[in-house]
């Protein structure tokens, strides 16, 4: 098995994740620094900074409630507050798709690194719902300009096409396809708008009005919610 590929299956993070950590030199393999590409068999020992990793047997897939305030990470000493707090527990679960401090909502955190690689992949184009408030009145021609993509100057890149509805005098609904970096905010900012509220209500078949969570409150998927995410996500 492509080492990537082992450490992934692990539940440490996404095969993207993992050549880094390889690139990086906290792998090793047999007490040695392996080289991107390699392959391991059920007889190596492969170790993350010194500490053996296995393949798991059983996977964890929780739906998550992100307060305001909340950081997604594992390894800032400084973080307040971090999702992991409310998880009681991190070991191996981490997400696809963070959400900035100031942001709330749905989050997925699972140890399934291949689930976890696959809602990754940017063109897979799987959607995430978003419900935002901003600071001033919304016209037809922001509306406009937010669905045709917009050109984030700081990031020299314009984002994809995306469904776009106002859903009051200065809130909307919007669905994007890809996770730029505090995406949603920066087009806001691009068409002179500041976001005052900014929630995740969906990502792909997973409604978080129909987990009946609160704020940093989780509970499992079901297997058919996970079997329905497999099958969104082609694996």
């Amino acid at each position: 098995m492509r080492l990537n590929k082992f450490i992934s299956s692990c539940g440490i993070c996404s095969r993207r994740e993992a050549d880094k950590l390889i690139a990086s030199g906290r792998i090793t393999v047999n007490g040695l620094v392996p080289l991107a590409g390699d392959s391991v068999s059920d007889t190596d020992r492969v170790c993350l900074d010194g500490k053996e990793i296995t393949l798991k047997n059983s996977l964890t897939y929780l739906a998550y409630y992100k307060p305001v305030g909340t950081l997604c990470t594992k390894d800032d000493p400084h973080a307040k507050r971090t999702i992991y707090d409310d998880l009681g527990k991190s070991g191996s679960l981490t997400y696809a798709g963070r959400l900035d401090k100031d942001s709330e909502g749905l989050l997925i955190i699972t140890d399934d690194g291949k689930l976890i690689d696959a809602m990754m992949r940017g063109r897979n184009a799987h959607e995430k719902e978003y419900v935002v408030t901003v600071d001033k009145k919304i016209s037809a021609d922001f509306l406009s300009k937010m669905g045709e993509g917009v050109y984030l100057s700081d990031l020299d890149k314009t984002t994809r096409p995306c469904k776009i509805w106002a859903t009051g005098g200065n809130s909307f609904h919007i669905v994007l396809t890809q996770g730029l970096n505090r995406q949603i905010r920066r087009m806001c900012s691009e068409l002179g708008m500041e976001v005052l509220r900014l929630k995740r209500i969906r990502i792909m078949s997973v409604i978080l009005d129909d987990l009946n969570l609160k704020p940093g409150e989780f509970v499992s998927l079901s297997d058919e919610a996970v079997k329905k995410l497999y099958q969104e996500t082609g694996i």
